[in-house]
């Protein structure tokens, strides 16, 4: 709703409660501005209708939530995406007033404390009506430990829009929506590890330890660690401009019957073709060649505990894989013999750790 509709409808609808809605005009979701797992989005205008559904008995669904770990936050910080969270309450500061910069408003903020099952900790900042209302009702029980599921927080490490700059080692979300005590297994699980064990285990702050950028400039490999099951549940991944993340995983399959290489012009490094004759023609130099090199571009799947992907890995990567050069590994696939040593080589690979900086993007 824009405009004369939003102003139409703001006072009419209110949250939990179930309309019919007419007039309005359906179109495909913009993934770029999306807060649901939604494929199509309604647009309303002066015109529509909106009448509540109280004279009958209707249904409202459960609120459904896609929980990201606490110690996963750090690839979200900054982003676009909105996420859910789910944590045992461990601490709630009190109101403070916060003054707005742009129209110099007084708000009331108050900060609380999560942790869940991977023993770390994120403040959660409650701005407006929900750090006197919900805010209250946390601090009232906070003796109790509740558990709290949080939908729709966007995750940051500052907030400078709100002229407030939090600490540099923790994460700080904006609280969109809130379940206290929610009847879901999450919930029923995370209290059974609180009661069992999380209540005496020692807390650090999901951003202690952690920093973006090495001392020479290089991003850590720990810095925004993910499951691989984090790009290949998320389809909208790599939409706008390429994202990347650190993983650790196995490798657990190398296909021997792929294309392990290209040819190479030995100065550019650009693929070459047989010229007329013989030697090879880059197309990038300009130049016919007598020799060529040999570089990898190789396809790999990897394995974590939360699933599957397929990898490409180029040159250096491919050789660190592997653990010989591409030259080499060409000489055993040429070599005609009962042991195969080419088989041996790619089957000597597999299930060995490794830390991967992953780009991923999508092509049409």
């Amino acid at each position: 709703m824009f405009n004369d509709a939003a102003r139409k409808f703001y006072d009419k609808l209110e949250m939990g409660k179930v309309y019919y809605i007419s007039r309005g005009t359906l179109k495909v979701a913009n993934k770029q501005f999306k807060t649901v797992q939604n494929d199509y989005e309604m647009t309303l205008n002066e015109n529509s209708e909106v009448k509540e559904a109280s004279s009958e008995a209707s249904f409202v669904p459960e609120t459904k939530f896609n929980f990201v770990p606490i110690d996963m936050l750090g690839p979200h910080v900054n982003g676009k995406e909105l996420i859910d969270v789910i944590g045992v309450v461990q601490g709630v500061s009190p109101t403070i007033s916060i003054r707005r910069k742009s129209n110099d408003d007084i708000i009331p903020k108050r900060d609380i404390t999560i942790a869940d099952e991977t023993k770390k900790t994120v403040v959660v900042s409650l701005w407006n009506d929900l750090a006197t209302t919900v805010g209250q009702e946390l601090l009232d029980s906070s003796d109790q430990s509740p558990i709290v599921a949080i939908k729709s927080l966007r995750v940051g490490d500052f907030q400078e829009w709100m002229n407030y700059v939090t600490v540099v080692s923790s994460f700080r979300c904006i609280f969109a929506y809130n379940k206290v005590n929610p009847e879901t297994p999450e919930a029923k699980k995370l209290r059974s590890w609180f009661d069992s064990e999380g209540k005496g285990s020692s807390m650090d702050s999901v951003g202690s330890g952690i920093t973006a950028l090495s001392r020479n400039g290089s991003r850590s490999m720990y810095s925004d660690r993910v499951f691989l099951s984090h790009f290949t549940s998320n389809p909208s991944l790599g939409e706008d401009k390429p994202a990347s993340f650190s993983v650790r995983a196995y490798v657990s399959f190398i296909r021997s019957d792929q294309t392990m290489w290209y040819r190479a012009c030995k100065t550019c490094k650009k693929k070459v073709t047989e010229a007329i004759g013989s030697g090879y023609w880059c197309e990038g130099c300009q130049k016919n060649d007598e020799g060529c090199s040999l570089r990898y571009i190789m396809v790999a799947k990897v394995s974590d505990p939360s699933g599957e992907a397929w990898l490409s890995a180029f040159n250096e990567e491919a050789e660190h894989i592997i653990g010989c050069p591409d030259d080499e590994l060409n000489q055993l696939r040429s070599q005609k013999n009962e042991e195969n040593p080419y088989q041996l080589m790619l089957k000597q690979a597999p299930w060995v750790p490794h830390l991967f900086r992953v780009s991923i993007a999508q092509h049409e």
